[in-house]
């Protein structure tokens, strides 16, 4: 299982933007538009989960336990949004 994180997704990003600009070898403009639409994906995911983990903090208003589903086969105690919007 691959153990990426979001900051690695910003590095390949940015490998790819190095790899279109480069005037000796371009990257191929179809893998460039198949990275992003994978980057995209990602991204929209983890909107998705910190949304949800926003809601089931609201509700809960405390630690949140998280459903192995979203993140994994492990479960994440997650601590639950302040008023101000940051965590506790």
């Amino acid at each position: 299982m691959a153990k990426n994180k979001m900051s690695d997704l910003r590095d390949h990003l940015f490998e790819t933007l190095e790899a279109l600009k480069d005037k000796d070898a371009p990257m191929d403009l179809d893998r460039a538009k198949a990275i992003r639409d994978v980057a995209q994906t990602l991204v929209n995911s983890a909107k998705v989960e910190v949304d949800y983990i926003k809601a089931a903090g609201e509700i809960m208003g405390q630690t949140v336990q998280v459903d192995n589903k979203f993140f994994g086969d492990e479960q994440k105690a997650l601590p639950a949004p302040k008023a101000n919007g940051g965590l506790h």
